[in-house]
């Protein structure tokens, strides 16, 4: 398959980039991209020109990867060359970058994904007269989560700072789409239909195995009347989850926060901590010298996959791909980098939406 990237602005396609980043993942929103070339022909006015702020769609071969905005647009000459150089990102830049608004800053019973649409809603508009296009919000879980009774914006709060968090709240990972709109899911629905092999499709690889984010157990508390534990832990201890790998006594201790009434956050949370540190003290970085799979598509975010790397003390496990960057240049040819985890590293750590906060009242006659 003959990979290039083409850049489709105002209807107008350019390819032949000398240099090629694309990267998207799970854990950052917006997916974006980084591409420059040498322009054959600098001094003719008809050339194509690409302004900041212009719709612009990014295609790896056939696929479409990105749809948003260019950013950036720097021209640069040197004694015998002219180039052009092009940052841009997806649409769910516009969530990231300002600020949320909702008529009257409240939100009255809505889901997770009813709340990310209405914070969506009202970007995508143009005043210079192209047609609007909407960050429409998607989701393939059906347990979506609670209603929220009641949402208050605060002023200056991120779009998208907002809807993260109430993900959070809900157990959900949140990033873009290759079509530029934000999708809410869980990881590890997908499977590529091919992994990464030593000797096959490596070109090179790096796991960093660590120990110093991993505690033997985790104790969740709350803080009562009993500072001075004259009553043992009894009184104040929630909830113990251990980690059987970590075999020195290491303790990590957690507070519950005032508003869970019956501390079932506080009880998942200790059992989170363990999960996530454990699936986070294994992070694989590969190189693979394509973009694609054995069945043609395209490397992407939250899929797993299957990784035989024996050098590196791996036996064949299924991992889940967290980050893909796109890459090519003069250098390296067409490379691929992917960074690849243990799915239980990206579960979602429980929180309080609206943590309540403890108002001291003055005794009588004071």
């Amino acid at each position: 398959m003959n990979d290039d990237l083409t850049l489709i602005v105002g209807g107008r396609a350019m390819s032949g980039w000398t240099s090629i980043r694309v990267t998207r993942g799970i854990e950052r929103c917006p997916s974006d991209f980084e591409i420059e070339m040498t322009e054959l022909y600098p001094d003719d006015v008809t050339a194509f020109v690409i302004q900041p702020g212009d719709s612009c769609q990014v295609k790896l071969g056939d696929d479409l990867d990105i749809t948003g905005y260019v950013d950036r647009f720097a021209p640069a000459i040197t004694g015998d060359s002219h180039s052009i150089h092009v940052i841009g990102r997806s649409k769910c830049a516009d969530l990231v970058d300002c600020d949320a608004e909702w008529p009257g800053g409240q939100i009255m019973a809505s889901s997770a994904l009813a709340l990310a649409q209405k914070l969506a809603a009202p970007y995508g508009k143009f005043t210079d007269g192209r047609p609007p296009s909407p960050i429409t919000v998607s989701t393939d879980v059906t347990d979506i989560g609670v209603v929220i009774p009641q949402f208050n914006l605060m002023l200056g709060e991120k779009a998208f700072d907002i809807i993260e968090r109430i993900c959070r709240f809900c157990g959900l990972l949140a990033y873009d789409l290759p079509d530029g709109n934000l999708f809410l899911t869980r990881a590890g629905k997908v499977e590529a239909a091919s992994g990464f092999k030593e000797g096959i499709n490596v070109q090179s690889a790096s796991l960093n195995y660590s120990s110093d984010q991993l505690y033997s157990e985790v104790m969740t508390f709350i803080q009562s009347v009993d500072t001075f534990m004259e009553l043992g832990d009894d009184g104040n201890l929630i909830a113990t989850s251990n980690d059987p790998n970590v075999k020195r006594h290491r303790r990590k201790v957690v507070i519950a926060e005032h508003g869970d009434s019956d501390f079932s956050v506080a009880k998942r949370r200790a059992a989170w901590e363990v999960a996530r540190r454990s699936g986070r003290s294994r992070q694989l970085t590969v190189v693979t010298d394509g973009w694609r799979d054995s069945a043609g598509a395209l490397y992407a975010p939250n899929t797993l996959v299957q990784v035989d790397l024996p050098s590196l003390k791996l036996a064949s496990v299924k991992w889940l791909i967290s980050e893909v960057t796109y890459l090519r240049d003069g250098q390296n040819g067409t490379t691929c980098s992917l960074t690849i985890m243990p799915p239980e590293a990206f579960q979602i750590e429980p929180i309080l939406l609206l943590p309540a906060y403890v108002d001291v009242q003055p005794a009588a006659g004071k």
